[in-house]
């Protein structure tokens, strides 16, 4: 069982409900029922419905009168204009954060960057772990910029949206993961580093531009690979790692 807050019950909540959506366990056209979900969760319906809401809101599910909540259909083209609504946040965040960011801390994820950098060139490369260590390093800057952005609602809308593109990057790293592939990996690290270090310079053109060429880079490698997740038979998808659902305390 979890402890949770509020909040963070209803985060852990639309997370588990996004990697079902993207294991197989709910899909397209599939209501999601309030008090079955309550049950499955261990929690009221209170936050079940908070967290449909939340996803209704980044275009997972419908609210439809006299159904509840279903499953949207996820299409190239859904993930494509969620990706630009995330280039232009992400690209502004990284502008603003430059004169923000605490120096300490960007200094010591450079320094990681660095080191995965390397590694991702080693030819006996432990696949698991480079990747868990590149996600790990993936959301540390984001949420370090997000939180050095200077704008709360900017911060905000960008987190409105995190659980969900890091689904999406979830799929996508076990879809490489799966060919033996971790060069998306290790070209994200080095882009990574690109907007570490503009943001330790101060450059905020460059941050922005670093950022927005980022994440270009990522709907391009795994855009697609996403949606063809969502097309495969129940059978043949692989559950998300930590997707399994959770009962929560609180």
């Amino acid at each position: 069982m979890v402890n949770c807050t509020h909040g963070l019950r209803r985060q852990t909540i639309v997370q588990s409900i996004l990697h079902g959506i993207f294991a197989g366990r709910y899909h397209s056209g599939q209501r999601l029922v309030v008090q079955k979900l309550a049950d499955e969760f261990g929690v009221s319906p209170t936050p079940i419905r908070e967290a449909l809401v939340e996803l209704s809101g980044i275009g997972i599910v419908d609210l439809l009168p006299n159904r509840g909540a279903v499953v949207r259909q996820v299409t190239r083209g859904d993930v494509a204009e969620l990706c630009q609504i995330r280039r232009v946040l992400e690209s502004e965040a990284a502008r603003c954060a430059c004169e923000r960011v605490d120096r300490a801390e960007i200094q010591s994820l450079i320094e990681e960057l660095g080191r995965l950098v390397k590694l991702g060139q080693s030819k006996n490369l432990d696949g698991a772990r480079f990747i868990e260590e590149t996600r790990a390093a993936d959301s540390r800057l984001h949420d370090l910029i997000a939180h050095f952005c200077g704008s709360r609602r900017l911060a905000e809308a960008i987190g409105q949206f995190k659980l969900l593109f890091r689904a999406f990057r979830d799929v996508g790293y076990i879809r490489f993961e799966e060919r033996n592939d971790f060069s998306r990996m290790a070209e994200e690290n080095e882009e990574h580093l690109a907007i570490a270090e503009a943001l330790a310079a101060g450059d905020g053109k460059n941050a922005a531009r670093a950022m927005s060429k980022h994440i270009d880079a990522a709907v391009k490698h795994w855009g697609q690979l996403i949606v063809d997740a969502l097309a495969e038979p129940k059978s043949r998808r692989r559950r998300p790692s930590g997707s399994a659902t959770k009962k929560i305390d609180g």
